[in-house]
This record gives C-alpha cells, sequence and structure tokens, in this order.
C-alpha cells in the first residue's frame, strides 16, 4: 500500500495505473489530479513535513 503524496489517500500500488518516477522512487496517485499537480511541482510534496490535504477534485 502506498500514500499518494499529493492527498494522502491510500493508494493499492499493483492495481494502480497512476504513477511516475521522479529522482529513482516511484510514486502512486489517487486521481489523475494528483498526478498532474505532482507533476507541476514534485519537490514540493517530497518536502519532510508537507501537510497532506484531501482536494475536492480527486477525492
Amino acid at each position: 500500500m502506498a500514500k499518494c503524496p499529493v492527498c494522502g489517500m491510500a493508494v493499492e500500488e499493483s492495481e494502480s495505473t497512476l504513477k511516475t518516477e521522479h529522482m529513482g522512487k516511484v510514486f502512486y496517485f489517487c486521481s489523475e489530479g494528483c498526478k498532474s499537480e505532482f507533476e507541476k511541482n514534485p519537490h514540493k510534496y517530497m518536502e519532510s513535513g508537507h501537510k497532506q490535504h484531501f482536494h475536492s477534485r480527486c477525492c
């Protein structure tokens, strides 16, 4: 089980088709909106202490 780095929702890695690789790490997403948001500025979501929250457009 992975956690969507944008909103924090649980994502089943084996079932997800929404994923991207950044700096050698694979990230899994709950929605196309979260994937797109991450890809705009991945470092924002990789920072330690980033406060995740649910977006109405994805969850």
